[in-house]
């Protein structure tokens, strides 16, 4: 059965990719859904069409972007499997290092923004190992691919193709040169196009932002993105518990996809919540639980304000968790 189930999702996902491509074998400046949306740019951001219809007519399509985003995960991976590949010795050390090179600027963000260096470090650690891997697609090629030819996603790719073409104008650009991710994502930090529009800074004052060649503004546009999204100075991430008394089982039963709802701390402690450390002044806010899979056996931690936020720049529990854990590394190492 399940063989026969992997059979058919993958006859699915290639007709998918033969329907994709014939879509764009005619060429995305002559396709109507394309037209459309030129002319929307016209009316709303006053573009020139032609102009538009010359840059789409050299935009070609990717079906292995639709590939990247269509490939099934058979099983989601635990947080040991996650991890491992960024808290593996070599990153952290190559985070150190990032870190003294780009000291003055880290130092300069937690000045403005309040974040501490070894988040934002380690950010750039699990985004793109300190800028050794921004991705090879041009993001205009990924972009529209996405946007006419992935349709379950196909809203949200047209409104980034849409400020990536904002983007583009207003930094006096070619729209053809940026390259980045698979889905898009641009520079050191994998931003999207919306969210170097809202939140990417020129933080060593050249007069331009560049995510992709420029560590100062990245580190800057990291640190105000966080900031923007309400980091808390002093507060901590996440502190490893335990789960302890009669109601563990219903409580860890409670958990969706290994999240539990934020509670008072002190509901927490009653519910069975115990062996934690509060470093500092803890803000009255409400306290989360998550669990982690590790090799042995699940570990849960409380997880405060600062983890949420975290989970602004990538919803998994697993993205927040590693970072947090990353950071904790390269704190260490750079320790006086």
């Amino acid at each position: 059965m399940k063989r026969r189930n992997a059979i058919a999702l993958a006859f699915s996902l290639s007709l998918l990719a033969l329907a994709s491509s014939a879509g764009a074998a005619t060429g995305y400046a002559q396709r109507p859904d394309v037209l459309a949306f030129v002319e929307r740019m016209r009316v709303e951001h006053g573009f020139s069409p032609s102009a538009l219809r010359r840059l789409f007519a050299q935009v070609r399509y990717q079906p292995q972007v639709i590939e990247a985003m269509s490939r099934p995960i058979v099983s989601p991976p635990t947080y040991a499997d996650f991890a491992a590949p960024f808290l593996d010795p070599e990153r952290v050390d190559a985070g150190a290092e990032f870190w003294r090179a780009h000291a003055d600027a880290l130092e300069r963000a937690r000045s403005a923004f309040s974040v501490p260096p070894e988040i934002v470090v380690a950010i750039l650690g699990v985004e793109t190992y300190y800028g050794r891997n921004t991705g090879r697609y041009r993001v205009i090629d990924a972009l529209t691919t996405l946007a006419f030819d992935y349709p379950r996603r196909a809203d949200f790719f047209r409104g980034e193709l849409e400020q990536f073409l904002l983007l583009a104008r207003e930094q006096g650009i070619s729209a053809l040169d940026p390259r980045g991710s698979y889905a898009g994502a641009i520079g050191l930090p994998q931003f999207m196009p919306r969210s170097i529009r809202g939140y990417a800074i020129d933080f060593d004052g050249d007069g331009r932002i560049d995510l992709a060649n420029d560590a100062d503004d990245a580190i800057g546009s990291v640190a105000r993105y966080l900031e923007r999204y309400g980091w808390r100075a002093g507060q901590p991430v996440m502190t490893a518990a335990r789960i302890e008394g009669a109601g563990a089982e219903a409580l860890v039963a409670s958990f969706d996809a290994g999240i539990a709802e934020r509670r008072p701390l002190a509901a927490w402690t009653g519910a069975g919540v115990t062996g934690f450390t509060i470093p500092g002044d803890l803000a009255p806010d409400p306290v989360g639980l998550v669990m982690l899979e590790t090799s042995d056996s699940p570990t849960y931690w409380l997880t405060f304000e600062n983890w949420y936020v975290l989970r602004r720049y990538n919803r998994s529990r697993l993205y927040a968790s590693t970072v947090w854990a990353l950071s904790e590394e390269l704190r260490v190492r750079m320790a006086p």
